[in-house]
């Protein structure tokens, strides 16, 4: 049921969510069995804007994963839309203002360690932030930013999955995709995999006080690695093969949030 914001946020009241959790390109599907009590309309938020890019609905819901409450965002804003960075993390504060303890950011990536194939799933345990911030960021003057990701969800992420792999994500400002030889140069800074989001937002959803774990979904090699040239069309679709096992995933994560 779509209703105001304000009735939302009445209703995310009532059922007290423990956990939130961000969809990222193509990644929509993995909800299906999530029963929404109540859904707002990105457009209805204060602060939001609906997303223009293809795959992400722009839509925040507020209901039941499994036996688990929680909030699940059906696509975010980027940067390279021409948003500035507190619209981009603007979910994740509503998200923590409705007393949200727990942040599960999902992305489509490209992969670069070798072993990461179109399909794969890889929990982030650090990134690069190689971003246009406009000298805006989530900690106070003079603080230093610790790693967001939660040492607990990452250990509770590999009791899921064992063969989940781990590795270091990369967040570019974007659009376009990277050349083949900043690939390489990615590759020798040690990122494992690349995209255009999530950073920021683990950043902000760690500077609240949350528990922050981040999953990327591998869609392709990146530039020069693979036959072909990229295209969001393929991102979408690869994405799609890794709903079962991130399904799963997200369940068992949600399950023990706020334990």
């Amino acid at each position: 049921m779509t209703v105001s914001f304000s009735e939302f946020t009445s209703v995310a009241n009532r059922v007290t969510p423990r956990a939130c959790v961000v969809l990222g390109s193509g990644l929509g599907d993995v909800a299906a069995e999530f029963r929404a009590e109540a859904t707002v309309a990105y457009a209805d938020v204060p602060g939001l804007v609906p997303p223009s890019i293809q795959g992400h609905k722009g839509q925040m819901s507020v209901g039941w994963w499994g036996e688990a409450p929680a909030i699940v965002c059906f696509g975010r804003v980027h940067f390279y839309e021409g948003h500035p960075w507190e619209r981009v993390t603007r979910l994740v504060h509503l998200a923590a203002d409705l007393g949200v303890k727990t942040l599960v950011l999902t992305n489509a990536a490209g992969g670069i360690r070798s072993d990461l194939n179109p399909g794969d799933l890889m929990a982030i345990s650090g990134h690069l932030k190689l971003l246009d911030t406009e000298a805006w960021k989530p900690w106070a003057e003079g603080e230093t930013c610790p790693c967001p990701y939660s040492l607990v969800l990452l250990q509770r992420m590999k009791e899921l999955d064992p063969k989940l792999p781990g590795g270091i994500y990369a967040a570019l400002t974007g659009p376009t995709y990277e050349t083949p030889a900043e690939i390489r140069m990615l590759a020798v800074a040690g990122a494992d995999a690349v995209g255009m989001s999530t950073a920021m937002e683990a950043e902000a959803g760690a500077a609240r006080g949350m528990e922050v774990a981040g999953i990327s979904c591998i869609t392709n090699k990146g530039a020069g690695l693979s036959d072909g040239t990229l295209s969001h069309h393929e991102v979408e679709l690869t994405a799609k093969l890794a709903l079962g096992r991130l399904r799963t995933l997200l369940g068992g994560l949600l399950a023990s949030a706020g334990e």
